[in-house]
């Protein structure tokens, strides 16, 4: 009974077996998909050269409190007046031990000058690391759009291999009720062969993608890359270029880190004017002395306190010449800032207006083009079967819908770029109206 009941309720449990296989199955690829947001937190997470930035802001960030530190006093230990011929420290009363301090003290100001340069270049630092991060990104984006682009002219070269093998079966069929020409069949194989030669060159371009994009991750080169089957195909409009060219100013870490690395050149040229005026050393010396005095007294102790301070009185050559150069240098940082400026509003226009182009082209194939060529592709094979239209012609109109397929996911591909360098361009996500 318990046998007959086991094989009455197995076909149920291997359905149940195999719902449970399916799931896992599902469940691994899933988990085995990049999505866009996974691969950028992956990298900005995992990718060297930006953790290579990361620990250079955080060793510049220790700088400043150094530069604003005093530096060390000097401890000194002396044998004064000791006679070389006894080498004893009772014989003379001028022998003693001294044991001394001295504080090196810069004029006033120059430690927070010091200071102030290094808090300007740490800031610096922190906004490369912020630049670095929207580079990171926008490469990422970049690959990541590339692939999906590769990925759907994979999908449509097989989509085209499937129709054209029908097309053969088609010419067969009627090559072989004498309706047809054999050159029909052989038109279509070789449209097929030349599918297949686009499919090996597709393949190789994605494969080397995928090893880049791995390496922005940090992963392994050959590790696969699965991404997702459908993403979302909306193209968004961005704000005026005016717009973000002013909130470009503004946002991009570039140009704040230029500022900063101004002002440290400044607050150096604060601090060459500085060294015209002298540094001071102080300190104190105690002086132990052993032994008495010829009247039995014993001898007293010394204690001295030290001053001296440098004379700058070299300034044509020195002091002067620091100036000029801090000042050159100040002004380098004023021009490179100027400069950057430039460079930033042209990568914002030139972003936006690969942007437009892209996303027009994108519009353009999906809603009039490939709408259209597929019809033509279906008013030519019901023409073709009927006898009606050559069959050169219909393999030519479904070569031109493999196309535009593929120049379609081309052009939305080519969008998506365009908007991630807008992003890094303008140095901030919220660029939409």
């Amino acid at each position: 009974m318990y046998l007959q009941s086991c094989c009455r309720f197995s076909p149920l449990l291997a359905l149940w077996l195999v719902a449970i296989l399916m799931l896992s199955v599902s469940s691994a690829q899933a988990a085995a998909m990049l999505p866009l947001e996974k691969a950028v937190a992956e990298a900005l997470s995992a990718n060297p050269s930006l953790a290579a930035i990361e620990a250079r802001a955080r060793a510049l960030a220790e700088i400043p409190d150094q530069a604003e530190s005093l530096p060390d006093p000097r401890l000194s230990v002396n044998m004064l007046n000791l006679p070389l011929d006894s080498l004893s420290f009772t014989q003379e009363g001028m022998t003693q031990v001294q044991v001394g301090i001295t504080q090196a003290l810069p004029y006033p100001g120059k430690l927070a000058l010091r200071a102030q340069a290094a808090s300007q270049e740490a800031r610096a630092a922190e906004s490369d690391l912020e630049e670095r991060r929207l580079q990171l990104v926008r490469d990422v984006k970049t690959v990541w759009w590339n692939l999906l682009y590769l990925d759907r002219a994979l999908e449509v070269i097989a989509r085209n291999q499937v129709l054209l093998a029908q097309f053969v079966n088609v010419a067969e069929t009627r090559y072989t009720v004498g309706r047809g020409l054999q050159q029909d069949i052989l038109l279509a194989q070789l449209e097929l062969s030349r599918l297949s030669d686009n499919e090996i060159r597709v393949q190789n371009v994605r494969e080397n993608e995928a090893v880049r994009l791995n390496v922005l991750m940090d992963r392994p080169a050959a590790r696969s890359i699965q991404l997702p089957a459908t993403v979302d195909e909306a193209l968004l409009t961005p704000a005026n270029v005016a717009v973000l060219q002013q909130r470009a100013v503004i946002a991009r870490p570039s140009l704040a880190a230029q500022s900063e690395r101004m002002g440290a050149a400044r607050s150096r040229v604060e601090l060459a004017k500085e060294a015209y005026a002298p540094d001071f050393n102080v300190g104190a010396v105690y002086g132990l002395r052993r032994g008495n005095n010829p009247d039995g007294s014993s001898r007293a102790d010394f204690g001295s306190i030290l001053f001296s301070m440098n004379l700058p009185v070299y300034t044509g050559s020195k002091q002067d010449r620091a100036v000029d150069q801090r000042n050159a240098e100040w002004m380098q940082k004023k021009y490179q800032l100027h400069d950057q400026r430039n460079q930033v509003a042209s990568q914002v226009q030139q972003a936006m207006t690969d942007y437009r182009r892209a996303s027009e082209q994108a519009q353009l194939f999906q809603q009039d083009i490939i709408p259209q060529a597929y019809q033509t592709v279906d008013a030519m094979l019901a023409g073709y079967q009927v006898g009606k239209v050559d069959f050169l012609n219909l393999v030519r109109a479904q070569t031109t819908l493999y196309n535009y397929e593929t120049q379609y996911w081309k052009a939305l591909s080519a969008a998506n770029q365009a908007m991630a360098r807008l992003v890094a361009a303008v140095g901030e996500e919220t660029i939409y109206e």
